[in-house]
């Protein structure tokens, strides 16, 4: 017994080192765990600006597309307006009806691109 009267008890130097083996293992296995969650937090950021910017562009064309429709709309009911007889309605109304079918296809053609390039990059793997 020692000197309070309890028994002086000591860790023998193989039990310590294995915990200490342990310790720095639990150690290395938490550090490597955080590090992935770092890297899977960013990989998530960065997915998500990516969807949130291909989310602007295709909000932001179809806008524009829509601006282009009205206006161009408004400008054929004003030909109408001033048009002479029936023959210069059924006229304005063929080369509008044509340019319209050509100009949705293409804004679909268009908006048909940036949505696939979206798609890639929501499925592309980051590095």
């Amino acid at each position: 017994m020692d000197q309070d009267g309890r028994d002086h008890f000591e860790i023998p130097k193989e039990m310590r080192s294995m915990a200490e083996a342990g310790f720095e293992q639990a150690r290395k296995a938490f550090e490597q765990m955080l590090s992935s969650a770092q890297h899977t937090a960013s990989t998530i950021e960065d997915r998500g600006a990516a969807a949130r910017a291909n989310a602007k562009e295709i909000t932001t064309r179809a806008v524009g597309f829509a601006e282009r429709n009205v206006s161009a709309a408004l400008d054929y009911a004003q030909q109408l307006v001033h048009a002479k007889d029936l023959g210069d309605v059924l006229r304005l109304h063929s080369e509008y009806v044509q340019a319209q079918m050509k100009a949705l296809a293409e804004q679909a053609s268009e908006l048909g691109q940036v949505v696939a390039k979206a798609a890639q990059d929501a499925t592309r793997p980051k590095v």
